[in-house]
């Protein structure tokens, strides 16, 4: 019988969602695989805080669309996670000798996967969501877990009292040990959140999860019954305090947001701090190109871009041309598309491969819509055309192969059906 090398501590990253949130951005990718910050893709921050943090073992379990993210992951060796004894494991849902089953939650994929676990017989499990940007040293959250010695160890943040409902709030005593719990309350009670990091001793967690696959009524969650459960039963949990950038980027506001944020020098995220790099798997490219009649202000451009036009707080992935006369401001464009002479992009995110037609207006400035109701982000999905002349608003959604062109001019109500039903290629 193959024998494993014992682990102080292992990661497990649930990677599997939807982002049904981030809309036609995930249509044909799980969430931690969609590109951020001009080289990067979200699963690269948590993957980077494991090995900066001495954790060599880690799991990443994947269910929606897996194929570009477990290709990107590979055999982990930008990480350093091709390892001999540990490294990266990408571990979907498969058929067992007792039938077979989608994870329905949480808690219901690290059970699933108890034997990948009990294999490296770790002393704790550090529990994460591949989905948030941020740097964290795991290692300090871990000394204060046996400091404590705590059951279960959640990591927490103050956020805005406005979005508190979107996370699981918990309140603390004095020490620091957890007295409520309450996961996406519509009145929270307090703005202290859940980060969706948890450190839990390694029998804790074995034995809170089989008494929740047994539990019928459970929706074999972390925030809505594990940790409630715990709680109930006198468990000793504490509420580590985190103090830095996090961002959940589950929305496409946020996300745009947390784009946004690398622009800002008064924000504390440092992608450039040799002290805790952040690796990532990019093909090699040439250097940008910045044409001679080109304007770039206060942005991010990737290599192998190419901008002949006007780009100004905007980040810009491989591979993207902006031809002369195009302007982009306050945008994300992704790898691979091209922006014709002439198009306006305003305040949009625009995914892999698309192509943005001459003469082309995609989105608005907020000074420019008279009804900030109906100002937001405009999306363009992958692979999509706005043809020569079109006009994409504020705030809309295409979300799939349609070619976009006049005399159609969407407004913000109309959904990728109607688009469809319209402009049909």
């Amino acid at each position: 019988m193959l024998k494993y090398h014992k682990k102080k501590w292992i990661a497990m990253i649930l990677a599997g969602g939807q982002g049904s949130r981030l809309l036609s951005l995930t249509r044909r990718l799980a969430k931690p695989a969609v590109p951020f910050g001009g080289k990067y893709r979200i699963i690269d921050f948590t993957l980077s805080n494991c090995v900066n943090s001495g954790i060599d073992t880690v799991g990443v379990l994947t269910q929606y669309q897996p194929l570009l993210l477990n290709e990107y992951i590979g055999n982990g060796q930008p990480w350093d996670l091709d390892r001999v004894h540990g490294g990266v494991f990408v571990l979907p849902p498969y058929q067992q000798s007792t039938g077979s089953d989608w994870y329905t939650g949480t808690a219901n994929a690290i059970y699933q996967n108890l034997h990948f676990i009990q294999r490296y017989d770790p002393d704790y499990v550090l529990i994460l969501s591949g989905d948030h940007i941020y740097k964290m040293d795991y290692s300090k959250m871990l000394h204060f877990h046996r400091q404590k010695k705590a059951d279960c160890t959640i990591a927490a943040l103050e956020v805005p009292r406005h979005e508190a409902s979107r996370f699981g709030i918990l309140a603390s005593d004095e020490d620091g040990r957890i007295t409520s719990f309450e996961e996406k309350p519509a009145q929270p009670k307090s703005n202290m959140a859940s980060m969706g990091i948890y450190i839990f001793s390694t029998p804790t967690l074995i034995r809170y999860l089989e008494e929740d696959a047994e539990n019928e009524a459970s929706a074999k969650d972390f925030g809505k019954n594990v940790i409630p459960a715990m709680l109930a039963s006198g468990a000793r949990l504490y509420a580590y305090p985190f103090e830095g950038y996090w961002k959940d980027v589950g929305t496409i506001d946020s996300l745009w947001e947390a784009n946004m944020d690398l622009l800002d020098p008064s924000k504390p995220l440092d992608l450039g701090d040799p002290q805790w790099k952040i690796y990532a798997r990019n093909a090699v490219r040439p250097p940008q190109y910045i044409g001679r009649d080109a304007v770039v202000q206060n942005s991010i451009v990737t290599e192998g871009a190419e901008i002949y036009g006007v780009v100004d707080f905007s980040v810009l992935f491989a591979s993207v041309v902006v031809e002369p006369g195009a302007t982009v401001r306050d945008s994300i464009i992704m790898p691979g598309t091209v922006i014709r002479s002439g198009a306006v992009v305003d305040y949009a995110i625009i995914a892999e491969g698309c192509e943005i037609g001459e003469g082309a207006r995609v989105g608005s400035r907020p000074e420019d819509t008279p009804d900030k109701s109906q100002w937001g982000v405009t999306v363009i999905a992958e692979g999509v055309t706005v043809a020569p002349g079109a006009v994409v608003p504020a705030k809309a959604v295409v979300d799939d192969d349609w070619s976009i062109g006049p005399p159609h001019t969407l407004d913000a109500s109309t959904s990728a059906k109607e688009v469809g039903e319209v402009v049909r290629a």
